[in-house]
């Protein structure tokens, strides 16, 4: 079968491109995603707050146990802040990206 593999290599290239408008419901998925981000940005941002308050309350108090795990909870609130900061730029990034495909 060599006259087929030389005949497909022979035929010109075709230019295909993704069709993005084909989506069906695709401001309303944009709408969703962006809700939920910024429903856990607050949500992070004020369990920041509240575990910064347990932090300062009980390194204060004297309770070692419950200051480490105020701490811990921070740490976990602000990343949790840096990432959904950081998922509404990327979805925007992609969807830009999208758009010059």
């Amino acid at each position: 079968m060599p006259t087929t593999a030389l005949t497909t290599a022979l035929l010109p290239a075709e230019n295909v491109y993704p069709d993005l408008s084909g989506v069906g419901g695709r401001s309303t998925l944009i709408e969703i995603v962006g809700a939920l981000l910024t429903i856990v940005l607050v949500v992070a941002v004020l369990m920041l707050v509240v575990s910064g308050i347990v932090w300062a309350v009980s390194s204060s108090g004297g309770n070692p146990q419950t200051s480490a795990k105020g701490k811990v909870g921070v740490f976990v609130a602000f990343g949790a802040a840096i990432l959904a900061g950081a998922g509404v730029t990327w979805m925007n990034f992609l969807l830009g990206l999208g758009d010059t495909l």
